[in-house]
């Protein structure tokens, strides 16, 4: 005797179901409004082409002489089949054609102003996929992601070009004047990628400043891709932003790369700089064995995040003492960043978390790296600045006022604490 076993629906492989997953979502109101969409811009489009005829389908032209007489005179001819796409999804419309007479008396073909020559996606759709690519995928995947909505329509290709066309923005951002940006301080920084150059993955430096307005609004003010952060790249990048007209800042904050430091003494000379204190705890770290670190790092918040200058100044002295004898190494580093470690304390008490650090561009560098991540290497230095900038101008980031920006108004005194230890 013969048996016959069947394998139960729920377990038949995935791959066989994964096909016919969405075939039931058919949505009415969907259709309908791709159906209406349609509809209202082919009438937009007639309306638009009755403006320059200055009469409707199937309208005599007004007789010479009379109150109506036309602007314009010309003749319609038919019609012409576009697909477009938009967030509404891929449809075919149907474009009126027509000749219009000029003042010399020969003719043109009509153009549409609304739906440009050659347009095959509305303005919506490449903002949707442009967006969708800021949002951390790779061209592949937005294609994939974006293929239910847009029928198929959008390949990689169409990824690759729509971003492209973020370039004449990037372009015009770069180059734009700075005379009557309202800047009061500078937060300057670096960040490493890994770009395509010469057919090679390279790394490379992105130099990002960072404007706080009078108001306390933080601002992007340049991104420039270097070689590295030598004293020379920071110098062009500072230079760029005088001749486009930046005014003196008053106070800066830097990270303590040697190469930046040498650049602002050339430029700005005098201004007062904050070096970052989170970058120097971890210099602190890397001239003790790991056993050491708690200890550094409780020592160490105990004196920055003290609520006086003079607390800092006491707890400050306190630390090179012990870390003298105990690992001196520790205190070296210390003693080597100086006043400008301490420089937050020249200013109201209310800035002092906003000026300690560089941790505005920090997060930006998190984020950036965390959109790129799905891509690994970039196709250029240029494509790299740009997607970067590209994330704060689209809205995918947005910076809030710093804090403590009520007092911005007062300049930094000239008391710096005493470093004697």
């Amino acid at each position: 005797m013969t048996s016959t076993t069947t394998k139960p629906d729920s377990l038949q492989p995935a791959a066989d179901m994964a096909g016919d997953l969405f075939d039931n979502w058919f949505d009415p109101l969907e259709a309908e409004v791709r159906a209406r969409s349609r509809e209202f811009i082919e009438e937009l489009l007639r309306g638009e082409l009755e403006a320059a005829l200055s009469r409707p389908r199937y309208g005599r032209i007004p007789m010479s002489g009379s109150e109506g007489r036309a602007s314009v005179a010309g003749h319609r001819h038919g019609s012409r089949t576009r697909s477009l796409t938009g967030t509404f999804g891929p449809i075919e419309i149907a474009v009126p054609r027509a000749r219009l007479t000029t003042a010399d008396g020969k003719t043109t073909e009509w153009k549409s102003q609304t739906l440009r020559a050659y347009q095959r996606r509305t303005l919506a759709a490449d903002a949707l996929i442009a967006s969708t690519y800021l949002a951390g995928t790779n061209t592949r995947r937005v294609r994939r992601a974006l293929a239910a909505l847009f029928g198929g329509t959008v390949g990689k290709d169409t990824v690759s070009r729509t971003w492209r066309k973020v370039k004449s923005d990037w372009d015009a951002w770069h180059t734009r004047s700075l005379t009557g940006e309202p800047i009061v301080r500078l937060i300057l920084d670096g960040t490493v990628v890994r770009v395509r150059l010469d057919r090679k993955a390279t790394s490379i430096s992105l130099l990002v400043v960072l404007g706080v307005r009078e108001d306390g609004q933080k601002v992007l003010l340049a991104i420039k891709s270097m070689g590295g952060e030598s004293a020379e790249a920071w110098r062009t990048v500072l230079a760029d932003l005088i001749n486009r007209g930046l005014r003196r800042p008053e106070f800066l904050i830097v990270d303590g790369a040697p190469g930046l430091d040498k650049a602002i003494a050339s430029v700005w000379d005098g201004v007062p700089v904050q070096r970052c204190t989170v970058h120097k705890h971890r210099n602190l770290f890397a001239h003790a064995p790991e056993r050491l670190h708690d200890e550094i790092t409780a020592d160490y918040n105990d004196m920055i995040y003290a609520t006086t200058p003079e607390e800092i100044e006491a707890r400050r002295k306190a630390f090179i003492r012990k870390w003298r004898l105990k690992h001196r190494a520790v205190a070296d580093s210390l003693e080597e960043a100086g006043e400008r470690l301490f420089t937050f304390t020249r200013l109201p008490p209310s800035q002092w978390r906003s000026v300690r650090t560089t941790n505005a561009i920090e997060r930006l560098h998190e984020e950036f790296k965390r959109r790129i991540k799905t891509q690994t290497v970039l196709p250029s230095a240029d494509t790299a600045a740009m997607l970067f900038w590209a994330l704060l101008a689209s809205g995918q980031i947005n910076m809030r006022k710093v804090d403590g920006w009520q007092t911005l108004a007062v300049k930094p005194g000239n008391q710096p604490i005493d470093l004697a230890a």
